[in-house]
């Protein structure tokens, strides 16, 4: 027989070689087996060191993943405040507020005038504003009364939390609002883990019994039936870590150690409340709604301090599939998951069997339209925010930051004033008139805040905002500080000057000359100064401007706005475009009593913590007297513009209530219409007209001021009072003062000190002698008997005498 060679070795008995050694193969496994254990030690663990890095770093950036909130003004109650239930009303549902029982945060009781309030605490600019539930009667269009219902006092003033206006996204559109673990029901916390991880408490990141039990339904089933992810395993596969949603076995192990070293590295507390604030719970668009408080707004329109019971089970029965239990596309499902976890809560103790009930029984629950998560609607406003805040915050830097922007929007004169350009432009569009646009600016006269900001008749179009970037000719809108600089001139200039309103001829060199007329066509001969500026006289006005030199013009618009205008002799009829929003800036001086108060959209910046990082509500300097005096004079004559000029129609619309200041503008060719005015509490500039620059037949009073009327006509403001500080009223006739008995005086102010002498009663004319005409005309003797003749009331088809 052959012998079998074995090379170097021969076996034994014992499958040994001759010296009792291993054989060859044997050897070879085993090195094999220590080098494979090697290999998979050398890349697992510098694999398992790089995923604990990246759970390190991606746990930490979370709250880089919040979006910059915008809020509007929160409102600021107090005895006296001009009000009306309505307005409160829209207040209150703006800023999420539900009408129930006024015992939860979040919601109000109305009966008539009485509200019953309960407030949620929020930060503001000045520092943190608690909760509290206040009683608030509204009578006669103010604030009558206003207690604490806990201590049963009587407030001076109060603060309601602010709507939430926009939304500013990072480069994910990401709906989240972060929440700490004890700003999280009970419930939903109990709830969460009796339905998704019994053990979440006890285990170590995974669930071998559980996978065990799901891996052999699955093998029963023949295909994958039912899942074992602990909470600590869905967060890790939420998107926070990055892993994905496919269904893989490498996606499965990459999660598994996920998990692991994040049971590892941190504590159930902070594991839970990340998945509180990462878990996906809903879409709106290419919108992203991450995380319980954002869900709660989404489907609730609530706080998530105000869910219920049965509002708690739908979002933790949404955690299983967002889509696939919408509950705006799916009721049936969304119900019927909602009652399996109220079954489970039930069976897990944690409601009773009332509750458990009462529950079953309820609806849904949810809104028809998603909660407050927009992410802008107010393009307008926003857009002004933005602008405003460019200089301190880039936009790469402000957009998902997780700052808090504190602006100072009145949602109720947003309100107003978008439903007023909305009805008058649509009062006014016919087939002989161009498209029209409109562009607004609504302001405190107080503070300078920006309450309300209109850029296009479709208001909730991004895009060109008329309001801030629209270019246009402002006509007799800048009359008001011609007259200004006149006045602060009081030895020389008063409301009761005579000024001439014949033809004027300026000379403008290089053999040109400037001949402006009056819109109406005529002159006026001598008028009062108070009534050129009342009824916009053009040819008054450029005699006046030119007496107190176009430089100076250019100048004090410049000061007081920023306003850069050639100082030609136009400028004194406003031959210089501008946008309503500058304008406003131009009038805040006017309606502030004299005060340089810079606008500011923005109140302040609060940080991640609810800290302030950047105030922009400074209080503005008090006015100078003499600034003051001299926009006192100017809102006396305004008032009159209202009363008698080319604002007279407001009092026909129900407005002398207010006692309004006002002023009119036309462009030529009735291509750009403008209104300015202010009360006691608000201004609002507003233009009309066309993109393309055509001719609408508008004028100031028939364009303009019509969207005024229709904004102030519904929101609450106070009267305009104009105080006497500083001033010197007397009865006049001709050029002196007289007695207030005399027959045809009539009262003026003056700057005090600064009144005319002092003269008797004229004695009567003799009949015949008419008070006007020859030599007695031109001294304005008789002048004074009657006042200016009188323009009919402006309308569409008779414009007023203004340009």
């Amino acid at each position: 027989m052959a012998r079998i060679d074995y090379d170097e070795d021969e076996l034994d008995n014992d499958g040994n070689d001759g010296d009792g050694h291993a054989p060859t193969w044997r050897r070879r496994l085993v090195t094999w087996a220590l080098a494979a254990i090697g290999l998979g030690l050398g890349f697992l663990i510098p694999y398992t060191l790089y995923l604990n890095h990246e759970v390190g770093q991606r746990f930490g950036q979370l709250r880089w993943q919040i979006p910059t909130r915008v809020y509007a003004r929160p409102l600021e109650l107090a005895p006296g405040l001009a009000l009306d239930p309505g307005t409160l009303k829209t207040e209150l549902d703006a800023a999420s507020y539900r009408e129930d029982s006024g015992e939860r945060p979040g919601t109000y009781a109305r009966q008539g005038g009485r509200f019953t309030v309960a407030s949620r605490g929020f930060n503001d600019v000045d520092g943190a504003v608690p909760a509290r539930r206040i009683e608030v009667v509204v009578s006669g269009g103010r604030v009558a009364s206003l207690r604490d219902l806990t201590s049963r006092k009587s407030l001076k003033t109060t603060r309601l939390d602010p709507a939430r206006i926009a939304t500013l996204y990072g480069q994910k559109q990401e709906e989240r609002r972060l929440v700490r673990i004890e700003e999280v029901p009970e419930l939903l916390v109990t709830g969460l883990q009796a339905v998704e991880d019994r053990d979440f408490a006890h285990h170590m990141g995974i669930d071998l019994s559980g996978m065990a039990r799901a891996a052999f339904k699955n093998v029963a089933a023949g295909r994958a039936k039912q899942g074992a992810s602990t909470l600590t395993q869905q967060l890790a596969r939420s998107g926070l870590l990055g892993i994905g949603q496919e269904q893989t076995l490498t996606r499965k192990g990459k999660e598994i150690i996920y998990a692991l070293l994040m049971e590892a590295r941190y504590d159930k507390r902070t594991i839970l409340e990340a998945y509180f604030n990462q878990v996906y719970l809903g879409q709106r668009g290419s919108q992203a709604i991450h995380g319980v408080a954002a869900a709660s707004e989404f489907w609730f329109g609530r706080d998530l301090r105000d869910l219920n019971t049965e509002q708690i089970a739908l979002l933790i029965g949404i955690v299983r599939g967002p889509s696939y239990y919408d509950p705006r596309r799916n009721p049936e499902r969304a119900l019927e998951r909602r009652n399996f976890v109220l079954g489970e809560m039930h069976e897990t103790q944690l409601i009773d069997d009332k509750e458990y009930q009462r529950a079953l029984k309820t609806p849904l629950g949810i809104t028809s339209n998603p909660g407050s998560v927009a992410a802008n609607r107010f393009p307008a406003y926003v857009d002004l925010v933005r602008r405003q805040l460019a200089r301190d915050y880039p936009a790469d830097a402000l957009a998902g930051a997780g700052l808090s922007v504190m602006s100072g929007m009145s949602p109720s004169a947003q309100a107003q004033a978008e439903g007023a350009v909305a009805r008058t432009l649509k009062s006014l569009d016919s087939k002989r008139r161009p498209p029209l646009q409109a562009g607004l600016v609504v302001t405190d006269v107080h503070n300078g805040e920006v309450v309300a900001v209109v850029g296009s008749r479709e208001f909730t179009e991004h895009g060109f905002n008329r309001a801030v970037e629209a270019q246009r000719p402002v006509g007799s809108l800048l009359k008001p500080f011609v007259y200004l600089l006149a006045l602060a001139q009081p030895n020389e200039f008063s409301l009761a000057s005579w000024v001439d309103d014949s033809p004027v001829t300026v000379k403008l060199g290089r053999g040109r000359n400037w001949n402006p007329g009056n819109s109406d066509g005529r002159s006026h001969g001598l008028v009062r100064m108070i009534d050129a500026l009342a009824m916009s006289y053009n040819q008054a006005t450029v005699r006046i401007g030119m007496k107190v030199a176009p430089e100076r013009v250019a100048d004090l618009i410049k000061t007081l706005a920023g306003i850069e205008a050639p100082n030609n002799p136009s400028l004194i009829l406003g031959a210089v475009d501008q946008s309503p929003y500058a304008m406003a800036q131009l009038y805040q001086f006017l309606a502030s009593g004299g005060e340089i108060q810079p606008l500011h959209a923005v109140r302040g910046v609060l940080g991640s913590d609810g800290k302030a990082v950047k105030r922009y509500d400074k209080e503005p300097a008090p006015a100078q007297e003499g600034d003051a005096i001299a926009a006192r004079l100017i809102t006396i004559a305004l008032q009159q513009a209202v009363s008698n000029g080319t604002g007279r129609q407001l009092i026909g619309d129900g407005l002398g209530r207010l006692s309004p200041a006002g002023k009119t503008g036309t462009s030529n060719d009735g291509r750009d219409s403008w209104f300015a005015g202010w009360t006691g509490d608000h201004l609002a500039v507003i233009w009309v007209g066309n993109d393309q620059n055509q001719t609408t037949g508008l004028y100031g009073a028939t364009g303009a001021m019509r969207v005024w009327s229709a904004i102030f006509s519904r929101l609450p403001t106070a009267p305009l009072k104009v105080t006497d500080k500083g001033l010197d009223w007397q009865a006049v006739i001709g050029t002196h003062t007289t007695d207030a008995s005399c027959v045809g005086a009539r009262r003026f102010p003056f700057v005090a000190g600064f009144a005319p002498e002092y003269a008797p009663c004229p004695a009567p004319q003799a009949e015949g002698e008419a008070s006007g005409g020859g030599w007695r005309e031109w001294f304005g003797i008789g002048k004074d008997k009657e006042e200016p003749a009188r323009e009919p009331a402006p309308s569409p088809d008779s414009p007023p005498p203004e340009q």
